[in-house]
Order: structure tokens, then sequence, then C-alpha cells
């Protein structure tokens, strides 16, 4: 059994690269989330709807133990399964200005991208290196490549995990493994939808926010075989607002 494992699985970008990757894949999907189970559930009813197979994978990404004890636990119960593609894609936003920002602010949006893709991808690396093949994607953004006002801490987040999909990248590509981090603009989703739209489509060049799918489009097509030639990359998918 081939799987992909997408983390913030959910709602938004992680629900849409779910129910893509159901339509355009034969991977039986692991569908992590953290609290909203009405959601994962319907995320899981679309992949089925679609055609596709797949499964709810309840951890805090930040948890190094638990996702250890999680993961075992499913790999233990399927010795047979062979995770091949990892979309880390649960983050987590505490905007503020820094000089208000709290300790907590600052560590849980730490904690959750990056330490998320530590604890999720680190599990199945070894894994991946001896069946030569993989297929990682970051879901970064595009604060964290050219940094946000407001948002040092998800600044600093997303451009560390950039970094880490580069160096990362070097270290696994001669065992047919890719790395790439996707960079989105302005999408609309929940974590976006108290933003005033109206006065950010003057930022952006395509005149709109994008679609959670078309985000989804482009993991599709790094996590495919079309893809084996790109890695390293940050791919920004912005209607333009950083060019």
């Amino acid at each position: 059994m081939k799987c992909a494992i997408i983390t913030g699985g959910s709602r938004g970008i992680g629900s849409a690269i779910c129910q893509k990757l159901a339509a355009d894949t034969d991977y039986h999907l692991l569908i992590n989330y953290q609290s909203n189970k009405d959601a994962a559930e319907q995320t899981l009813e679309m992949v089925r709807k679609l055609g596709g197979t797949g499964e709810l994978l309840k951890f805090n990404v930040a948890d190094f133990e638990e996702v250890k004890s999680v993961l075992g636990q499913w790999q233990d119960q399927n010795p047979d399964a062979i995770v091949e593609t990892i979309v880390n894609n649960a983050g987590i936003t505490k905007d503020g200005l820094f000089m208000w920002m709290t300790p907590e602010d600052w560590s849980s949006v730490i904690n959750t991208s990056l330490n998320g893709f530590f604890n999720v991808t680190n599990f199945f690396i070894q894994k991946m290196l001896r069946n030569k093949y993989g297929r990682i994607v970051n879901i970064v953004s595009v604060s964290g490549v050219k940094g946000t006002p407001g948002q040092t801490n998800y600044s600093a987040a997303k451009g560390a995990l950039v970094a880490a999909t580069k160096a990362l990248a070097q270290e696994v590509g001669k065992r047919n493994i890719t790395v790439n981090a996707v960079a989105p603009g302005f999408i609309k989703t929940d974590m976006t939808s108290q933003l005033d739209e109206k006065e950010l489509i003057k930022l952006v060049p395509a005149n709109r926010f994008g679609e959670a799918e078309e985000v989804a489009d482009l993991v599709s097509f790094l996590v495919s075989k079309k893809a084996s030639y790109i890695t390293g990359e940050v791919v920004n998918i912005n209607g333009g607002i950083y060019s």
C-alpha cells in the first residue's frame, strides 16, 4: 500500500490537497488533524467520493512524542504500507506586532510549522531513503519569502522551513527523493477570512485572492513523477504579489 500523509489536512489548503491527491493519484491518504474532527471527517468523505481511500490520524505535529507514538502505532498496524509522499501543511498564525508578542505566540507558531516539519518528516525519512523514492512538499508562505509585518513569528517559521527545504533536498537527492516548498500568497481559506480582502487585493497584480484548489493543483504536480527533476525549489503561488 502506497501512502501520502498530509498534515493539517482537515480544512483549507490541506483539505484541498487531500481531495486533489484522491483525484489524481492512487495513494491511500493519511489525513492528519489536531482538533477539528468534523472537518477531518468531511474531508475524508470527499476523498472517498472522488474514488480515493484514506484514514484520519489525530495528533499535534508540534509534539514529537505524540507524533512518534501515533505514526509508530499506524506503521505497526500497517507493516507493508510505504509512505512515499509527505505534505507538511500544518501551520498556525498568532499575528501581532513583535514588540507586544508573547513567548507563547512566538513558540507555538514556530513549533507547529517548523518542528512539525521535523517531527513528521524525520519519522519517515529513513524508510524513504531505503525505498529510494519520495516526495516531500512543505507548504510555506509569501511571509516566509519576503517577510510580512505583524507576522514576525510566522515569517520566521516559514522562512526557516524554506531554508530547511533547500538543505534537505541536497541531502536526499541521490536517492530519488525531491523536497520542495510551495509559498502561497492570499488564498481564500478560514485562515484569511478575517483579512480585508478589498484592501489587500490592491496588492495583488492578478487582482484577486487565490483558491485552495489552485495550490492543491501545484502540490499534485510536485508529488507526481513529472516533477522528478525539480527539487530544492520554492514555488511562489501568489498572483504576482512578490514578483
